[in-house]
């Protein structure tokens, strides 16, 4: 492979109000690691294994971005975040990107001044219950108590499915996954409520999985993805096109074993552009020329992160439904490489 050689990136600029100053991509090289802000713990997602490293879903793809910037995916420090203190967290400085199963909204995007870079999970609010309880539709909830996360979009989705439908119910507000599997387990509520793929991070915690059921409602769009704050153009495209790259490596058929060998290059055009045997896209974004390399060997492309951590193998047990590539009737797309 080509020696990496870092390259110069633009000259910060002062922002408006709400705003930090531009060059993320200076600050993480001046330090050394990239800040990931995450979830405080979510089976599949971003959790510590029992030697402490943060793995999942969600920790994976800061793993890429840390080693298309430095040529290893452990250069990243994880700063666990509530659904609280996320946005603060980012929008001060203290995290460069969060990637914690949050939801792209118009009011995230434009009053809170955060960037999404892309969608890598199409999400929808969901409930579940314990078997016991002998529901087998969120219609017929009326009257229970319902365990929800504070400071996220399920709090607003939860009270326009219970008005719209006529009923009433008692919130019980939690901060974090781990309190809402607590008090959920510990039967404090009938019901809990969050994306489906937190409910079934979560059922899979349970010692008898068997004995909760998620019910079939899906009662709101959550497209989840990562995000940085807005004022850095530079550091969003990084962001951005690092996610791409995931993507269009599966479509591609590159994969963390084979990309530095595709990277000698091939008779596909695209590949060679992404993989940087052709063309100067690292340079375009401030990178080294085999960036998109190091992104995909750190955890695999978007089907090997997906099958890894929250796939039909795994606890989690997800299909990938919609979050199949469009070549296979989902959403996930990538803009291409040209």
């Amino acid at each position: 492979m080509k020696q990496r050689i870092l390259l110069g990136t633009v000259a910060a600029l002062t922002m408006s109000a709400g705003t930090v100053l531009a060059g993320t991509l200076d600050d993480v090289m001046a330090k050394g690691h990239l800040q990931c802000g995450t979830n405080t713990g979510l089976v599949g997602f971003a959790a510590p294994d029992e030697n402490g490293v943060w793995e999942g879903f969600d920790v994976a793809y800061c793993r890429a971005l840390a080693a298309a910037i430095f040529g290893d995916p452990m250069a990243v420090k994880f700063t666990p975040l509530t659904g609280k203190t996320r946005f603060t967290a980012l929008a001060s400085g203290e995290i460069d990107v969060l990637s914690r199963n949050t939801t792209w909204t118009f009011s995230r995007d434009v009053d809170l001044k955060q960037t999404f870079v892309g969608i890598n999970y199409y999400d929808g609010q969901g409930f579940m219950a314990k078997k016991s309880l002998g529901v087998s539709s969120a219609h017929e909830l009326g009257g229970a108590s319902v365990c929800i996360q504070t400071g996220t979009t399920t709090e607003l989705n939860l009270a326009d499915f219970f008005r719209s439908n006529g009923m009433e119910y008692d919130p019980i507000p939690i901060e974090t996954n781990a309190e809402a599997r607590e008090q959920f387990f510990a039967d404090a509520c009938d019901v809990y409520t969050t994306d489906r793929s937190g409910l079934a991070a979560t059922r899979a915690s349970h010692e008898d999985p068997d004995s909760l059921v998620v019910l079939p409602e899906i009662v709101s769009k959550e497209p989840l993805g990562p995000l940085v704050r807005h004022g850095d153009d530079q550091w969003a495209d990084i962001a951005r096109w690092v996610l791409n790259a995931l993507v269009s490596a599966e479509e591609l058929g590159i994969t963390a074993a084979n990309a530095m060998e595709m990277a000698e290059g091939t008779n596909n055009p695209e590949i060679n552009r992404l993989l940087g045997s052709e063309g100067n896209f690292g340079e375009m974004i401030g990178l080294p020329g085999d960036w998109a390399v190091h992104a995909i060997m750190a955890r695999g492309n978007y089907e090997e992160i997906f099958e890894a951590y929250i796939g039909v193998n795994t606890p989690i047990g997800l299909v990938r439904g919609v979050n199949a590539l469009w070549t296979d009737g989902g959403l996930i797309y990538s803009p291409p490489f040209r």
